[in-house]
C-alpha cells in the first residue's frame, strides 16, 4: 500500500472531490469548459498533492507538496464562492463545501505542523 492510503486527510479529500463533481453536475452547459473545470480540477488537486508528497522521499518535499494542497483548496473556495454568486450553489451548499474545505484545510496544517515538529526533533536528537 502506498503511503497517503494511510492518511485520514487524504481519504477526506479523494470523497470531498467526489462531491465537488456531483455539487457541479447541475452547472450550466456553458461552464463545462470554464467554472466547472477549474473547480473539478481544483478539488482534485487538494488530494493529488497529498498524495504525491506523501511518496517523495523527503519531509522537506511533503510539506512542498501540502503547501500546493492548501493552495488548491484556497482557489476552490475562491471558485465555489463566485459559483455561489452566480446563483450555481446555494445557501447550504456553500456553507456545506467550505465546511469541509476546513476541515481539510485543518488537517493538512496539523499534518504539516507534525512534520515539522518531526523534522526539528530528528535535528536536535543528530
Amino acid at each position: 500500500m502506498r503511503p497517503h492510503h494511510n492518511l485520514d486527510v487524504w481519504k477526506k479529500a479523494v470523497d470531498f472531490s467526489v462531491e465537488i463533481y456531483r455539487f457541479t453536475e447541475k452547472f450550466p452547459k456553458e461552464e463545462r469548459f470554464g467554472l466547472t473545470s477549474q473547480i473539478r480540477r481544483a478539488a482534485v488537486s487538494i488530494a493529488a498533492n497529498i498524495s504525491e508528497g506523501a511518496g517523495r522521499k523527503s519531509n522537506k518535499d511533503f510539506l512542498r507538496f501540502l503547501s500546493m494542497a492548501q493552495g488548491s483548496a484556497s482557489e476552490l473556495e475562491t471558485e465555489v464562492l463566485i459559483a455561489h454568486r452566480l446563483g450555481y450553489l446555494d445557501e447550504r451548499e456553500i456553507k456545506e463545501i467550505r465546511e469541509k474545505l476546513d476541515d481539510i484545510g485543518r488537517m493538512i496544517t496539523g499534518l504539516c505542523r507534525y512534520l515539522e515538529q518531526k523534522a526539528t526533533s530528528t535535528t536536535i536528537n543528530d
